[in-house]
């Protein structure tokens, strides 16, 4: 596999990073986006009804934008399908796209947004920053609804809990609406720890023993996107929460002094620099994209990959028959940890938002009161191999082996889920601290270097009065 040479703006940004540099590259669309140029008329609504309680005008267009990512679009045009049926006159635009902010960075500042947009993927506009622009529709009145499948039940009552906080930025109103349920995990084919007579690792010098048997075997033990090293926040974080406890965590949210310097912190990031420093690192895994990273690893050449439950649907293509794609959580330090084995990173993810300027906001959040009912949601969930956040959504159906294992992780964590919010600020987390874990884990920074740089990024944007701020209750 080569990988395709590609200098963007992440690879700047990491670059930037690494060399202490600040950089703020959705400032300028920050500030312009809240006195847009031209707002375009709204379209006239109809009379709320029971079938029709945000009194949609039945002949307006209306226009989606969709992430095009690991979940695909496909289930959204299956909804769409079921808008026109409601709507027969009504024109329904789909746009698929892998880049939001190139996309929407210029509607939003021109004032003509789309009717609902799922603002979501390494390129997406930060969702905090738009709330507190006024540039997002309150969707509290969709929450209060009748359901799409029973009206004696809002679409707030059918959701699984933590839906509507994780859509709040600082106050009651509920900026963005999350439709997959996320539970990041370590993945890998259970045929093949099997074949080998090995079984997942609890504790990290496990996890190295069984790296160090791998690499006798020419399998390297990781390899994950590294152009994209969030991804290794997904299973990262988790081990710090499980060396310190939950409130590490929730002191870094809060972009606390010295929250990065606990030694929970160290101990987690000397870990995980343990993989690079014994060479159990697929050799080139920092030039590699989610697919590529996917492709080795569904192609025996690592063990594992942090990753989200999407990967079973987008590596379907390049996993071979009898792969068996399981989760599990990281691996555990040692028998000190605060909290157990089982301690995952899971959360509401897939944002979708209706913007405040769209031309028919009635439309979009009753083409999301669609996407929230029964069949939508298990239509997502066959498609895509993703859990939803449709409360009982899934039972009784009959899961692919990733998105089983994903669940049965999920039921084995109870209440140790932590849910950081790297959404609070994006760019200081996708951005800066993704990208200084990157270089650690490329081998061009030792974890106490790493952590200097992160604790300084946090402090600055702790000290930019520009900067919605906020805080864990």
């Amino acid at each position: 596999m080569r990988p395709t040479p590609e200098l963007n703006r992440r690879d700047l940004m990491r670059r930037a990073a690494a060399v202490g540099l600040a950089v703020t590259p959705a400032a300028a669309f920050l500030s312009s986006c809240a006195t847009p140029a031209e707002k375009r008329q709204k379209v006239s609504r109809s009379a709320p009804s029971g079938k029709n309680p945000f009194g949609v005008n039945g002949s307006a267009p209306l226009e989606v934008v969709v992430f095009d990512g690991g979940l695909g679009v496909r289930y959204v045009e299956d909804a769409a399908a079921q808008y026109r049926r409601t709507f027969p006159k009504a024109k329904v635009k789909n746009t698929a796209t892998q880049d939001i902010q190139a996309l929407m960075q210029p509607r939003f500042m021109g004032g003509n947004p789309p009717d609902l947009l799922d603002n979501t993927g390494a390129k997406s506009l930060p969702t905090a920053t738009l709330a507190g622009k006024g540039q997002l529709t309150d969707l509290r009145t969709l929450l209060d609804a009748p359901s799409y499948d029973d009206p004696s039940k809002t679409v707030g009552e059918t959701l699984i809990h933590g839906v509507a906080e994780k859509g709040r930025y600082g106050g009651d109103e509920v900026w963005a609406l999350n439709y997959a349920y996320t539970a990041f995990g370590v993945w890998y084919s259970k045929s093949t720890l099997e074949k080998h007579g090995w079984e997942y690792p609890q504790t990290w010098d496990a996890m190295l023993a069984l790296c160090a048997e791998a690499k006798k075997k020419g399998i390297a033990g990781w390899t994950y996107a590294g152009k994209y090293p969030y991804y290794l926040q997904w299973t990262l974080y988790p081990l710090i929460a499980k060396i310190g406890g939950a409130d590490v965590l929730r002191s870094i949210d809060n972009l606390e002094p010295n929250a990065w310097k606990h030694d929970a912190v160290k101990q987690a990031f000397e870990a995980y620099y343990e993989l690079v420093a014994k060479g159990y690192i697929l050799r080139g895994t920092a030039a590699l994209d989610h697919i590529q990273s996917q492709t080795a690893w569904t192609g025996g050449k690592a063990l594992f990959v942090p990753n989200g439950p999407w990967v079973e649907n987008e590596a379907k293509a390049t996993t071979p028959p009898g792969f068996r794609m399981t989760v599990a959580p990281t691996s555990g330090l040692d028998s000190s940890d605060r909290l157990p084995f089982g301690t995952i990173w899971a959360q509401a993810g897939e944002a979708y938002t209706v913007p405040k300027d769209a031309r028919n906001p009635e439309g979009g959040m009753e083409m999301l009161r669609i996407m929230l009912s029964r069949k939508s949601a298990r239509n997502f969930a066959r498609l895509v191999s993703s859990l939803t956040t449709v409360r009982g959504a899934l039972d009784g159906m009959d899961l692919p082996p990733g998105l089983a294992s994903a669940a049965a992780m999920v039921d084995a964590a109870g209440t140790a889920i932590v849910s950081p919010r790297t959404d609070w600020y994006q760019d200081l987390n996708r951005e800066t601290i993704a990208g200084l874990i990157g270089e650690m884990m490329a081998g061009r920074l030792r974890p106490a270097e790493t952590i200097q740089k992160i604790q300084k990024a946090s402090d600055a944007t702790a000290a930019d009065d520009s900067i919605t701020h906020y805080k864990h209750p």
